[in-house]
């Protein structure tokens, strides 16, 4: 990783030309980027460089794309945009079930690439303002904006960025619908070019962690055909 005082990278992927060519048009926007071709030496380099944005393939040699998101995706860790080609719709899935902020589909251009990474970047400088009470509660139930932290029965629940933020942006608007096309310019980034099935897959995880029977959930309720509201 060259000595840059701008955002620091980690780009993994194992075919060379992927590298070579995204990291020359990363570090010509001022990016410090630092590269690895399986999933160990990603691993290593992650611990070392302590990355502000991952990039990451999902098909690596040894330890795989989902594993290396498995063990950096804990509270607090960076953002990470997956790279997988088009036949691994069920893997991108479940990387962004995973945490996984966004994806960008093999082929690609390098400057869309480009474009992610500084959107998600600024996305996660901004995230979603904290809600005008300190601490929203619902039952056993309470979202603590100026933490961003949320609990349940009194425990900490352990949310990714994306699923505080969803949460935060239905249950600062209690009884009120919203689109997945307005969560997606609220919780993820006006210019991120996703499908809206993208919150269907946070919704559910995020079900699976808040609600006590996430098959007939108490506060998050699907409106069907228009979006999903917060139920106090």
């Amino acid at each position: 990783m060259r000595d840059v005082t701008g955002p620091r990278i980690l780009l993994v992927d194992d075919e060379a030309m992927v590298l070579e060519v995204l990291c020359r048009y990363l570090e010509r926007e001022g990016y410090a980027v630092a590269t690895a071709a399986d999933g160990a030496a990603a691993l290593a380099a992650y611990d070392e460089h302590h990355p502000d944005l991952v990039l990451l393939d999902l098909m690596l040699p040894g330890v795989d794309g989902l594993e290396v998101l498995r063990r950096i995706r804990t509270d607090g860790a960076p953002p990470v945009i997956v790279l997988s080609a088009k036949g691994e719709e069920a893997d991108r899935v479940v990387g962004l079930e995973l945490g996984a902020d966004d994806y960008v589909t093999k082929p690609f251009s390098p400057r869309e690439v480009v474009a992610r990474v500084r959107a998600v970047l600024r996305r996660a400088a901004t995230p979603v303002p904290a809600p005008a009470e300190p601490v929203l509660r619902f039952g056993d139930l309470a979202i603590d904006g100026a933490r961003r932290e949320v609990r349940r029965d009194g425990r900490t629940v352990p949310l990714t960025r994306r699923e505080y933020d969803l949460l935060s942006a239905l249950a600062s608007r209690p009884g009120r619908v919203l689109t997945r096309l307005q969560l997606l310019e609220t919780v993820w980034d006006t210019s991120w070019s996703g499908s809206a099935g993208t919150v269907n897959v946070h919704m559910r995880r995020l079900r699976e962690k808040i609600e006590h029977d996430p098959s007939a959930p108490r506060h998050l309720t699907t409106v069907w055909g228009v979006g999903y509201r917060f139920d106090p």
